[in-house]
């Protein structure tokens, strides 16, 4: 490989870990950092699922998985734990793991509204917590540590879904992202924030159900085509590189153009 490709885009040598790793973006990041040569820790709630991603990366690279359930502070801790036995810097954090729910307005539960917020935007904060000593560990002038939080296209646009809860969670992690760049941007760590549009995935499915949907609800977007493992991948590679060194507390839809055309 070009010897400057790589000093500017390489993440070779560097530790990952990625939350919800073993299926949907999750695992389209963790497939692309472990082909880039990074050394990829996945964790998700259920074992087998993270045996079976593990297995499925290791073809490319250095994958170990971490099942683990970070919904509470004390999820976020034993994770944190679990990690720190096995290494003692964390280059690249990617929280990705996440949750929606869709109920009419007038039938939206406390249950709906909890879970989610708390997975997706109090889970993010305290992993970040449990886990700064590693993070630290591995951040410098010349080589800054990176977070990335993915949220949605829903937190920066109103959905056309009843998720309440979740766009709410979304938007926040973004604004939590910002804060959490301007305060850690002296101890050299990046946070920025990814907001996917159109991916395949299990919270997705409904859309992509049969042959007929997939075709409809993809010749609804604007670039015609569903997300790609390079298009995520590519873009926390670039946001933990040298390339993308010089940004913090941005987010970057990624999302072909929805947000664009409103």
């Amino acid at each position: 490989m070009n010897a400057f490709y790589e000093h500017l885009f390489g993440v070779r040598g560097k530790v990952a870990l990625v939350t919800g790793g073993s299926r949907g973006i999750g695992l389209m990041i963790a497939e692309g950092l472990v082909r880039a040569g990074a050394r990829v820790y996945i964790t998700s709630r259920k074992v087998d699922a993270c045996a079976e991603a593990e297995r499925a990366l290791r073809e490319h690279g250095e994958c170990t998985a971490i099942p683990g359930d970070i919904r509470d502070i004390a999820g976020c801790e034993a994770l944190a734990d679990a990690f720190r036995e096995r290494q003692d810097a964390l280059h690249i954090l990617v929280n990705n793991a996440g949750l929606t729910w869709s109920l009419p307005i007038d039938d939206f539960t406390e249950k709906a509204w909890d879970r989610v917020v708390d997975l997706d935007v109090k889970s993010p904060f305290f992993l970040i917590q449990k886990l700064l000593p590693e993070i630290r560990a591995a951040a410098s002038a010349d080589e800054r540590a990176s977070i990335v939080n993915i949220t949605s296209v829903n937190g920066l646009k109103p959905s056309g879904l009843m998720n309440y809860s979740y766009v709410a969670a979304k938007a926040g992690l973004g604004q939590l992202s910002a804060q959490l760049a301007r305060d850690l941007m002296a101890e050299h760590i990046n946070v920025n924030v990814i907001a996917p549009g159109p991916f395949k995935s299990k919270m997705t499915a409904p859309l992509f159900a049969t042959e007929e949907q997939d075709r409809q609800i993809t010749a609804s977007f604007p670039m015609k085509r569903w997300g790609r493992m390079e298009d995520a991948a590519g873009l926390t590679i670039f946001l933990s590189s040298r390339a993308g060194s010089y940004l913090t507390g941005q987010t970057i839809p990624c999302d072909g153009g929805a947000t664009t055309i409103g």
